[in-house]
């Protein structure tokens, strides 16, 4: 097949939507001819380099940039948001042009992983896959106890934000045109239903390479590890960090009991304030960022990632964790409850945030004195990665999607021909 990949964001080496663009059109470049179209600002020298190294035939990349305001992504957020909508516009026009040249099979919108903003490559009159796609998950309101009036208005700006786009009549039109609409969490999808798609399916936009999961594979499930549990992750509100401080002081776990937390960001102050407050400081360790390989080293020392937050469409760590055998305790919300499950982790309700706490509490104090328990987890959790999150197996699953199509598409063309 010949298909047609719009990743704004795309680069080799990579994690978050840049490491979603790459690796999606490099697999799918293992069974068909791929084009994609992407920019030529931050990832072009890597990809190319990627590919002199690691040649991929079938792979074509069609670089392009707005003609006027060409590097306007770089003056802040705002300008960002606009810039890619009129990236998206201007996509449309090199797509099409490619279309009458080449005649591709399909189209696929990629990166962003955004719900909310329209894709012009519907318009081509072939099948169009609009996602994975997410951002419609909402922190509950019982949790806005907690947030600070700026992390409130945060909240208003992006409820603001993604109700203008989806009354935005192009991106109703990108959702009713897709022939399949694939959402990253179940509350993503009904807002997708909602906007008129009559095919949307969950599934997640995060994976880790063959060679990750191998590496992460040589942790041990069994080998004893110091009673200390890490959190990952920007120190952001919705992180939900703070339910993981109050869950651990009310864990009653036994004073060598240690919880990590790694990264940095403008809640760094406050966390650090809540654990003094909670009396749990000398318990404590604060990291700052670091290299990724230091990063694993860590994870893989500790007997649970606990990432409690609040809406997340996607969270690349806790696959990191569950390929490394450790056990996830997360709130049922958003991108981790699709990818932990009962037999992997502890998905926690999130009705409010002492319900919460008590829950992740428990989950605490079970790991700390279970070890069969953290055994059976881990083990649970490395199988559900290779089986679901594995890029390559996740190829393959869009391979299967884009030929089942195609067979859809020959059938309605014989009967209309028949008709």
């Amino acid at each position: 097949m010949k298909v047609l990949i719009s990743a704004y964001a795309c680069e080799p080496g990579r994690g978050t939507e840049l490491g979603v663009g790459w690796n999606t059109v490099r697999e799918v470049a293992r069974y068909h001819e791929v084009w994609v179209l992407t920019r030529p600002d931050d990832g072009r020298e890597a990809i190319e380099a990627e590919l002199a190294r690691n040649p991929i035939p079938n792979l074509h990349f069609v670089y392009f940039t707005l003609p006027i305001w060409g590097s306007g992504w770089k003056w802040g957020q705002g300008a960002f948001q606009i810039h890619y909508y009129l990236w998206q516009i201007q996509a449309y026009f090199v797509a099409r042009k490619l279309h009458q040249a080449i005649g591709f099979d399909i189209a696929h919108h990629v990166t962003f992983v955004k719900y909310s903003t329209p894709s012009f490559l519907c318009l081509l009159p072939i099948p169009f896959i609009f996602g994975p796609v997410g951002g419609g998950e909402t922190a509950p309101q019982s949790f806005y106890r907690d947030f600070s009036r700026k992390a409130k208005l945060y909240e208003f700006l992006r409820d603001l934000t993604r109700w203008l786009g989806e009354i935005d009549p192009f991106t109703q039109l990108t959702v009713r045109r897709s022939a399949l609409v694939w959402a990253t969490t179940a509350d993503t999808a009904k807002r997708l239903e909602a906007m008129g798609s009559k095919n949307v399916k969950v599934l997640s936009q995060v994976g880790l390479l063959p060679e990750e999961v191998e590496q992460l594979g040589q942790f041990s499930i069994t080998d004893p590890v110091p009673l200390r549990f890490i959190s990952i992750g920007r120190f952001l509100h919705w992180k939900g960090f703070h339910l993981g401080l109050r869950a651990f002081a009310q864990a009653n776990l036994p004073p060598e009991a240690e919880y990590w937390l790694v990264g940095k960001g403008p809640e760094s102050a406050t966390l650090r304030a809540l654990a003094s407050d909670l009396g749990i400081a000398s318990q404590m360790q604060f990291l700052d960022e670091m290299p990724r390989a230091d990063l694993m080293h860590k994870l893989g020392t500790c007997v649970a990632l606990v990432h409690p937050s609040l809406h997340d469409s996607g969270a690349f760590v806790c696959l990191e964790a569950m390929a490394a055998g450790r056990p996830v305790i997360c709130l049922d919300l958003g991108g981790p409850a699709v990818q932990v499950t009962e037999t992997t982790g502890f998905k926690i309700p999130a009705e409010n945030p002492e319900q919460a706490i008590a829950g992740m509490a428990a989950a605490m104090r079970r790991l700390a004195t279970e070890p069969e328990l953290r055994s059976r987890l881990g083990a649970a959790a490395r199988q559900r990665v290779n089986e679901w999150f594995n890029w390559k197996t996740k190829g393959q699953v869009l391979v299967g999607v884009y030929e089942t199509m195609r067979s859809q598409q020959g059938e309605q063309h014989a009967d209309s021909s028949g008709s």
